[in-house]
C-alpha cells in the first residue's frame, strides 16, 4: 500500500537511485571471506537446496508494523531437509500474532508453509545456479482472528544465484496464486547482494517488489539490511531489519537461531555438494 507523495517530496526514481547507491556503498565497505547465507533472514530466496542428508532447523520470529497494525510470528519453526541431491523439502510451523489498532493482541497457530526446492542448473564459472522453490500456504490459522488467510495460497518462483570470491548475489521472483474475496494474484521479485566478512560474519542487503495482492492494496517496494553470525559450523544467528520505500510498512524485522547438521562430506554420494549449507 503506497503512501501518497506530497508536493516537494523526492520522486520514487530518486529515492530508488539513492537507496541502490547506498546499498552498493554498504557492500563495498564489507571485507574478506568465508561462507554466504541465503533465504532467511531475507525475503528474497536462492536456488541452493540443503545438501543431501543434511538438515537446517530455525527457531525464529518475524515482526511487521504498518498502518494496518502489527503482525508476525513468535516464534516459528522452520525445518529443511536434503532428501536427495539437488532436492530439499521444507516446512514452517508458525505461532502467529495479530494486533489491529483498537483491538486486542491475538495469538495462536498461523498458516503452515510447505515447499520443495529443486536445483536444475549447477553454478559454473560463467553460468549461474538456477532452481525452483514452489510453496503452499496451508490455511491452518484462524483467519477470523487475523492469524491466517483462510485460503490455500501457492507461490511459483524461479531463483538464480552467482558467487565470486566472498561475494554472492541471488534473486528472481514468482507468481502468488491468492484466492479469496477481494484478493488478487500477484507477483513478487527481489534481488540481494552480500559479502562474507570472515568466518563469523556475513552482511547483505536486498530490494524486493510486490504487486497489489488485494483490492485497495497498492504495490509495495521494500528494502532489508541484515546478515548472519556463525558461532561455529552448526550454530548461527540470523537477523534483518527494513521498511517500505513505497508502501505503508513502517518496520519489518527478522531474528532467528539456525542449527545445521548432517553426515560428514565423505558420506555424501556423488552429485551432492560437499559442505553443509548455512
Amino acid at each position: 500500500m503506497h503512501t501518497d507523495h506530497h508536493a516537494g517530496d523526492p520522486s520514487p526514481l530518486s529515492v530508488f537511485t539513492r537507496l541502490l547507491t547506498g546499498l552498493l556503498m554498504f557492500a563495498v565497505l564489507i571485507l574478506a571471506a568465508n561462507r554466504a547465507l541465503a533465504g532467511p533472514p531475507f525475503v528474497t530466496d536462492d536456488p541452493e537446496p540443503v545438501d543431501y542428508r543434511h538438515w537446517e532447523v530455525y527457531l525464529s520470529s518475524i515482526y511487521e508494523h504498518g498502518a494496518g497494525g502489527s503482525f508476525g510470528t513468535l516464534p516459528h519453526l522452520e525445518v529443511n531437509n536434503g532428501v536427495a541431491p539437488n532436492l530439499q523439502l521444507h516446512i514452517i510451523l508458525p505461532a502467529a500474532f495479530s494486533n489491529i489498532p483498537g483491538g486486542p493482541m491475538l495469538y495462536g497457530l498461523g498458516d503452515t508453509e510447505l515447499g520443495a526446492k529443486f536445483r536444475f542448473v549447477q553454478e559454473g564459472k560463467q553460468t549461474p545456479m538456477v532452481g525452483i522453490f514452489p510453496l503452499l500456504e496451508v490455511p491452518s490459522g484462524d483467519a477470523g482472528r487475523g492469524l491466517g488467510t483462510g485460503h490455500l495460497q501457492t507461490f511459483l518462483p524461479v531463483w538464480i544465484q552467482k558467487s565470486w570470491g566472498a561475494w554472492t548475489s541471488y534473486g528472481g521472483g514468482g507468481y502468488w496464486i491468492n484466492p479469496g474475496a477481494g484478493n488478487r494474484n500477484y507477483w513478487l521479485t527481489g534481488w540481494l547482494l552480500q559479502r562474507d566478512l570472515n568466518k563469523n560474519w556475513t552482511l547483505g542487503g536486498e530490494l524486493y517488489y510486490t504487486t497489489s495482492s488485494a483490492v485497495g492494496v497498492r504495490d509495495q517496494f521494500n528494502f532489508n539490511l541484515g546478515g548472519q553470525y556463525n558461532f561455529d559450523n552448526g550454530h548461527h544467528l540470523l537477523f534483518s531489519v527494513g521498511r517500505s520505500i513505497s508502501g505503508d510498512t513502517d518496520l519489518m524485522s527478522y531474528v532467528g537461531y539456525q542449527w545445521t547438521f548432517g553426515p560428514h562430506k565423505s558420506a555424501s554420494p556423488e552429485g551432492a555438494t560437499e559442505k553443509p549449507k548455512d
